[in-house]
């Protein structure tokens, strides 16, 4: 195991390795535990009772946090014609059809999200090597091939993320930066939290949040009871 450094030590001995605390308690734990020079985001990991290599217990989807990830994400968007201007319009950060593709092709990818048109996504399966691997390939399901671009360009900067969960099913994302403080973090996390338990599948047996833990980019891992997750989202709505 590395050697931890000594700020990352002092961080550690503030938190109670054996207490699962509420979420208003991690949350200022973590901000108080925050040590880096730049502005830490705060990540959030949470273990699900799914096992995904069966797709009826797959959970993936997108959540807009209110209070966005606290960076500015760069989207390039594949359309033609007027869906092009439409893009631009509603702040797309690049916009191309075949020209673009190539580009990429090419070696660029100076951009954090990609959406594309339907008419493109022959010409744009072409980068599924390139993109997928990155988590950048438009998908349907994702909200990210649709022709109201417009809405799905808004919706990016405003702070919509998509997840996955893993094959140990554990679910990680962004809540937002150090910088937000407790409520607009709580804010996120409580968005965050209702989209996961909406997604639950079906086939899901027993129990479905099986552990949560909040830690800042440098900072120690903090554990969650997941029994405050309706508090949380009391307080939210």
């Amino acid at each position: 195991m590395a050697k931890r450094g000594k700020k990352y030590r002092e961080s550690l001995q503030k938190v109670d390795r054996k207490k699962r605390y509420s979420f208003d308690e991690a949350v200022q734990l973590a901000l108080d535990c925050s040590y880096a020079s730049f502005d830490e985001t705060l990540d959030l990991a949470v273990r699900l009772g799914v096992d995904p290599r069966h797709a009826d217990q797959m959970v993936r989807g997108t959540v807009v946090l209110p209070n966005g990830v606290g960076k500015k994400i760069r989207v390039a968007v594949f359309a033609k014609g007027e869906k092009e201007k439409e893009a631009l319009e509603a702040g797309a950060d690049y916009v191309g059809s075949d020209d673009l593709v190539e580009k990429v092709q090419k070696g660029w990818l100076e951009f954090d999200k990609a959406i594309a048109t339907p008419d493109m996504m022959s010409a744009v399966g072409k980068l599924g090597r390139i993109l997928g691997p990155r988590g950048m390939m438009p998908n349907a399901k994702l909200g990210t091939v649709t022709f109201d671009v417009a809405k799905a360009v808004n919706e990016i900067k405003a702070g919509k993320i998509d997840f996955k969960v893993e094959k140990a099913g554990i679910v990680h994302a962004p809540m937002g930066k150090v910088s937000f403080g407790v409520q607009k973090l709580l804010e996120n996390i409580a968005a965050f939290m209702d989209t996961i338990l909406r997604l639950k599948p079906a086939a899901s047996k027993g129990t479905y949040l099986r552990s949560i833990a909040l830690s800042t980019t440098m900072g120690p891992g903090i554990k969650v009871d997941p029994g405050y997750v309706k508090d949380l989202l009391a307080q939210a709505s």
